[in-house]
């Protein structure tokens, strides 16, 4: 299994940018796709991004395309999201997911162990 700590959130202007973290732990940490999520109050928590357990497939959601970089470095067993141009409606906590599977996955289902999740807002 692996265990996953997200970093990085906190208050930023629109237009701003922001990276945020998530540190695994666990020794099979490269068998594991990453995927990116992010729940907004009163809404469903939804897909931003993912990328397979080597780094060579990303998928984005479209509301993020363009703006949001997904990447990971296995040897330090950590996942990033780099946020560009943030809008008011990004704002939401993300949480990092892990799949056993290795592939790029876009819904919540497909995601075996999840982060508790770091605070982005946006401010207009």
């Amino acid at each position: 299994q692996v265990q996953l700590v997200e970093s990085g959130g906190g208050l930023v202007q629109a237009g701003g940018s922001l990276r945020l973290s998530c540190a695994a732990s666990g020794r099979t940490f490269s068998s594991y796709a990453m995927g990116w999520f992010r729940q907004a109050p009163g809404k469903e928590r939804e897909f931003v991004a993912g990328m397979s357990k080597r780094g060579g497939t990303t998928y984005y959601a479209d509301s993020v395309k363009g703006r949001f970089i997904i990447s990971r470095d296995n040897a330090k067993n950590t996942v990033y999201l780099q946020m560009n141009s943030l809008k008011p409606e990004d704002t939401a906590v993300y949480y990092c997911a892990a799949s056993q599977r290795g592939s790029v996955f876009t819904t919540r289902y497909e995601y075996d162990y999840w982060g508790q999740g770091t605070q982005v807002t946006v401010s207009s």
